[in-house]
């Protein structure tokens, strides 16, 4: 019987330290435009993300902030292929402007993970920002996709890795264009839209060579620890993609880029160079 209760309280305890977890990470990025924006010398612009709450100290204070550039003369080249492993599957997801920017999350932990040098990080969201954030050889592209995965392991220092893929002007995305009309009719509101099961595996990156090194959440609070991919393929977005997505999110919202942050000495990695 003691053994029961015992187990009982276990189970009950990793429950509750899974589900506080869970609020945690997710209340990580904020949601809420109306507290930033990304207008050069505002009073709520990038410079000042520092100083509107004490808890976004980070914005300001960091050394691990993102985004960064990616120079070919601070890359330490990894001739393995990696060891990113993708296993997503279909899930009910949501489409949601936020205001500052489009996001599709995911219900739960159930569209499945990326496993990052042995660790399981869920995927929750992702999202888009135009122009690019991340920079490669200084050169800035059209659109930046980022996948946010979060991991419930207690042990895991790194509770956060976002996938990032970059984006120059051609032939449309197949993926956003399954999204396009839902963005369009919701120009300016907040309100959320059901978009039933989707596949993040429709997420195309292609090629098996990519960047590694450890940045920030590139919205407030800025978090750090994040463990950051960004594909080296280019894909493509249409014009007409990249518009709507700009369009649908409030004016200010329309270039939703953080300035690039300084590297301070931070090694950054490239794998499958070979």
């Amino acid at each position: 019987m003691k053994q029961q209760r015992a187990y009982m309280f276990f189970t009950i305890a990793t429950l509750i330290s899974v589900l506080l977890f869970s609020h945690q990470v997710k209340a990580q990025e904020v949601e809420d435009e109306r507290e930033f924006d990304y207008i050069q010398g505002s009073e709520k612009g990038p410079e000042k993300w520092g100083e509107l709450k004490k808890e976004w100290a980070s914005c300001k204070n960091g050394t691990l902030q993102s985004p960064i550039d990616m120079s070919n003369q601070r890359v330490k080249i990894i001739p393995k292929s990696g060891d990113l492993k993708r296993n997503y599957r279909s899930c009910n997801s949501t489409v949601k402007n936020r205001g500052h920017d489009i996001s599709l999350q995911w219900e739960g932990h159930k569209a499945g993970s990326v496993n990052i040098n042995g660790t399981g990080y869920f995927l929750q969201q992702c999202h888009w920002h135009s122009p690019s954030e991340h920079t490669i050889n200084g050169r800035r592209y059209d659109m930046e996709l980022h996948m946010v995965h979060e991991s419930t392991d207690p042990n895991v220092k790194n509770k956060i890795a976002v996938t990032g893929i970059l984006y120059k002007i051609g032939q449309p995305d197949a993926f956003l264009s399954k999204l396009l009309g839902n963005v369009i009719s919701m120009t300016d509101h907040k309100q959320d839209r059901n978009m039933g099961m989707i596949n993040p595996n429709e997420i195309k990156m292609g090629g098996k060579r990519y960047y590694r090194y450890e940045g920030s959440l590139t919205v407030p609070p800025c978090t750090e620890g994040v463990i950051w991919t960004i594909n080296k393929k280019i894909r493509t977005v249409s014009i007409d993609q990249v518009k709507a997505l700009r369009e649908a999110v409030h004016d200010y919202a329309e270039k939703n880029s953080r300035p690039m942050q300084p590297l301070n000495e931070r090694e950054v990695q490239l794998y499958g160079a070979n």
